[in-house]
């Protein structure tokens, strides 16, 4: 853990010696690493916190109880990964349990696949186009991105 928080503050000031705004997220990596152990997932973020990073992460809590315990065991923003194996909250219930930062990861890519997988199989099982032709066109993204 020691050896961790100081390549963060190494990091961290590296991030604050940039000529732009710069966000370090920290990550502790227990419960995706198979160390299902709040108390130390909850110290390593404390530590990188000390350390210097803006954002704090640790990937695959169990449930929104552990989201909540580290988000009341730390001060900085805490990210969680939406939509992904497992559990899945939304985002008022994150924000609730106290999130301030929620990244998406794979899950646009995964939902767009999902798309073309679904389109293929009306082609395949029905010999039609429909899904296939629903384009969303340039001012429907245009406006969905405003």
């Amino acid at each position: 853990m020691e050896h961790a928080a100081e390549r963060v503050a190494a990091a961290a000031d590296a991030a604050r010696a940039l000529p732009f705004p710069f966000v370090l997220t920290a990550r502790a990596e227990n419960f995706v690493r198979g160390r299902r152990d709040l108390d130390d997932t909850i110290k390593r973020l404390q530590a990188y916190e000390r350390a210097g990073a803006d954002v704090l992460f640790a990937p695959g809590l169990p449930d929104i109880q552990a989201i909540r315990a580290v988000c009341a065991a730390v001060s900085k923003p805490v990210n969680v990964m939406a939509a992904v194996a497992g559990p899945g909250f939304s985002v008022r219930e994150l924000s609730e349990a106290g999130v301030r930062r929620i990244s998406t990861g794979g899950t646009p890519y995964r939902a767009a696949l999902n798309g073309a997988f679904e389109a293929c199989r009306e082609i395949q099982q029905s010999g039609t186009f429909g899904l296939a032709n629903k384009i969303i066109s340039s001012s429907q993204m245009a406006a969905f991105l405003r």
